[in-house]
C-alpha cells in the first residue's frame, strides 16, 4: 500500500472556497451553524469607476452573508468582506465584482445551490431538508434549486436531440376549491418505442392551453409523431392538440390508445348508470346486479373468470340490460384490436368497427352515438397507432380511472408495455378453453377468415 502523503490544514480548500476565488480568514463554530469569514484577493477588485473612468478610493468594507454547502449537516455560512470604493468626480459608489460567487442579490453560493439541486434531484432529499441543512427558509431554497434546475435542465438548446416520438398530456397537478390547477406534460417516448429503455420527462408547463405548447421550442422535423388524447369531444383540453398542429405541422397525430380505451369504457360505465336509473330509478347499491358487474364490465373477454362469465351471462340474459350489452360489445371489439400480435390485424378490427359506428346507431344507445362520433371524426389519428406501434403516453392517470374500477391499472388493457400480450390475473382461477366459454369468443371474424374475405 503506498503511504499517504499529508499536507497543512487547510479550511479554504476543505470548504471548496478556493473554486469561488475566496480566502477563509477566520471561523466563528456554535451548535447552531458555523460561519466562516472571507475575503476576497485584491486582484479580483476593479477599483476604476465604470461611468467616467476615474480611479476610486477605498471607502471601507461591506459584510456579504452566503449560505453554503453544510459540513457534517451544520449550515455553514459565508461572511465575505467586500471592498467598497467611491469616485470621487461622478461620486458613483461600487463594491467587488461577486458574480463568480453567487448570483446578484442571491442568499446561496453557486456551490451551495448545486449541492441543494444534487440532493433534491439524486439523494431525493425534501426542499424542506434542504432548506434546514443550508440555514434558510423553504422559498428561499426552492426559488433556488428551480432556478438552477431550469437552466440546467430546460434551458438546454440539444435537450430534444433524438427526440421521434413526442408524448402531450394533461394532468392535475392540485386540487383546490377554486379549481383543479393543471399542468401539460411534455414526454419523449423514442426510448418506449424502439424498446431501449423507459420514456424520458422532457417539461412540465403549467396551464393546458395552447400557450403552453406555443412557449416550448418544440423540434420540428420530418417524421416526427406525437401522441396525445386528442379529443375536443370532451377527452382533453383543445389547446395543446392545437398548438401541438401549429408548432409542429409535419408532426404525425396518434391518439394514444390508453385513451382510447377509457374513452370507451367511461362510455360504458355512463350506459350502465344510465340503465340502473331507469330501471330502479336511483343509483345503484350493492344488491343490484348492475351495480355488482360495474368491474366485470370493464375486464377484458379474454381474462375473465368462470364466476365473472356466469355474471355477464345472467346480466345479459334480461332484455332490459340489451344497451348495456350493446355498449360492452364495442368495447370489446376496440380492445380486441389493441391486442392483436399484429398491427395489420388490429388496424383491420379498429378500421371495421369505425365502419360500423358510421351506420345510424339505434335510438337508446346515447352513449355509443357520442362514442361513435369521435371514433369516426378522429379515426386516422386513432389508426395511425398501428402504424406507429408503442406510440403511446402509457398507462391512464390515476385521476382520470372510470369510477368504481380497482386502484390497480385499468382492467382490459394489460399495463404499461405488454399490450398485446394479456397476461391472467395472479389472484384468478384458470380459465377454460375458449370452446366451452362463449364469451371468451372473438367478438370480430377471426384471422383466418379476416384474410379469406371479401372487401
Amino acid at each position: 500500500m503506498p503511504e499517504t502523503t499529508f499536507t497543512g490544514p487547510d479550511l479554504t480548500t476543505f470548504l471548496g472556497l478556493d473554486a469561488l476565488g475566496l480566502t477563509a480568514v477566520g471561523q466563528h463554530l456554535t451548535a447552531e451553524r458555523a460561519v466562516i469569514e472571507c475575503r476576497m484577493p485584491i486582484g479580483f477588485e476593479d477599483p476604476f469607476c465604470k461611468a467616467c473612468g476615474a480611479q476610486g478610493q477605498a471607502r471601507g468594507t461591506v459584510a456579504r452573508r452566503l449560505a453554503h454547502v453544510p459540513v457534517g449537516w451544520r449550515p455553514t455560512q459565508l461572511l465575505v468582506r467586500l471592498r467598497r470604493f467611491a469616485c470621487t468626480h461622478c461620486r458613483r459608489v461600487w463594491r467587488q465584482d461577486t458574480s463568480s460567487l453567487a448570483e446578484p442579490r442571491a442568499r446561496l453560493t453557486r456551490s451551495a445551490v448545486e449541492w441543494g439541486l444534487r440532493a433534491l434531484a439524486l439523494e431525493c432529499m425534501s426542499v424542506s431538508r434542504v432548506a434546514a441543512a443550508l440555514g434558510i427558509s423553504w422559498h428561499t431554497a426552492n426559488n433556488a434549486i428551480l432556478t438552477s434546475a431550469q437552466a440546467t435542465l430546460l434551458d438546454d438548446p440539444h435537450r430534444f436531440d433524438g427526440v421521434e416520438v413526442l408524448g402531450v398530456d394533461e394532468h392535475v397537478w392540485r386540487h383546490t376549491r377554486r379549481g383543479d390547477r393543471y399542468v401539460t406534460v411534455i414526454i419523449d417516448l423514442t426510448p418506449v418505442r424502439d424498446r431501449s429503455g423507459p420514456a424520458r420527462l422532457l417539461d412540465v408547463v403549467p396551464g393546458r392551453s395552447k400557450k403552453a405548447l406555443q412557449d416550448l421550442a418544440l423540434p420540428a422535423r420530418p417524421g416526427l409523431a406525437w401522441a396525445g388524447r386528442g379529443g375536443s369531444h370532451g377527452a382533453v383540453s383543445p389547446g395543446p392538440e392545437s398548438a401541438a398542429g401549429e408548432e409542429l405541422p409535419q408532426a404525425r397525430a396518434v391518439m394514444d390508445p390508453f385513451h382510447v380505451a377509457s374513452l370507451a369504457g367511461d362510455k360504458l360505465d355512463q350506459c350502465r348508470r344510465r340503465i340502473q336509473r331507469v330501471i330502479a330509478g336511483r343509483r345503484g347499491r350493492a344488491g343490484d346486479r348492475l351495480y355488482r358487474a360495474r368491474r366485470t364490465l370493464l375486464t377484458g373477454a379474454g381474462l375473465l373468470t368462470d364466476a365473472q362469465v356466469g355474471r355477464l351471462e345472467t346480466l345479459f340474459a334480461d332484455d332490459r340490460h340489451a344497451a348495456v350489452q350493446a355498449s360492452w360489445g364495442v368495447y370489446q371489439r376496440l380492445i380486441q384490436a389493441y391486442r392483436a400480435e399484429e398491427a395489420g390485424l388490429g388496424k383491420y378490427l379498429m378500421q371495421r368497427l369505425i365502419d360500423s359506428l358510421r351506420q345510424a346507431v339505434p335510438d337508446g344507445l346515447e352513449e355509443i352515438q357520442t362514442l361513435a362520433r369521435t371514433l369516426t371524426e378522429r379515426a386516422s389519428d386513432i389508426l395511425a397507432y398501428f402504424d406507429r406501434p408503442r406510440t403511446s403516453n402509457g398507462p391512464t392517470p390515476s385521476h382520470q380511472r372510470t369510477p368504481g374500477a380497482p386502484t390497480r391499472h385499468r382492467p382490459g388493457l394489460p399495463q404499461p408495455h405488454p399490450l398485446h400480450h394479456p397476461q391472467p390475473h395472479p389472484h384468478r382461477t384458470p380459465q377454460r378453453p375458449p370452446d366451452s366459454n362463449h364469451l371468451n369468443q372473438p367478438t370480430s371474424p377471426t384471422y383466418n377468415t379476416l384474410k379469406h374475405e371479401e372487401p
